[in-house]
């Protein structure tokens, strides 16, 4: 037996700079005679291609809902910070989880304290309060430095 496996995986962006993604990966066996039949084999890969290709943008479509399908905390209600920047009606949208665990991954490679840095930054007490925008400028910054730190400062 032929042993074939076929994944696929798209990330598709979001308002305020966050992404959904989907995978899939099949495992199919096949008769090893197709060996010999270049064709029918060439056929049943890209078969699987497209199936696996369906189920992706199905599942992405599916939970591509009015509020993304996700559970995830920018969706909720969020409480009014008193002094922080508000959108346009009076709600503080805190950082994505996507955003906190990406400047987390960031600051770790660095070497950073993540929640030092944000407090100095924006005087919050931990990376949950920092508001959508200023996880946004955070990760803007870390991968800035980044580069800079990793390029020898030339850009």
């Amino acid at each position: 037996m032929l042993k074939l496996t076929t994944s696929i995986s798209k990330k598709i962006g979001m308002p305020d700079y966050g992404s959904r993604g989907a995978a899939v990966s099949l495992e199919v066996e096949l008769d090893t005679c197709l060996i010999d039949d270049p064709a029918t084999l060439s056929e049943r890969i890209r078969h699987a291609f497209d199936i696996a290709r369906q189920e992706v943008d199905a599942e992405l479509a599916k939970s591509n809902g009015a509020n993304g399908g996700d559970n995830h905390r920018d969706h909720r209600p969020q409480p009014t910070v008193s002094g922080r920047s508000t959108g346009g009606n009076g709600e503080v949208r805190l950082a994505t989880s996507s955003q906190v665990r990406a400047i987390r991954a960031i600051s770790a490679r660095r070497r950073l304290d993540a929640d030092e840095f944000a407090n100095k930054r924006f005087g919050v007490n931990g990376l949950d309060e920092l508001t959508l925008k200023e996880a946004s400028a955070v990760i803007d910054e870390l991968k800035e430095a980044q580069r800079g730190v990793g390029s020898g400062g030339d850009r």
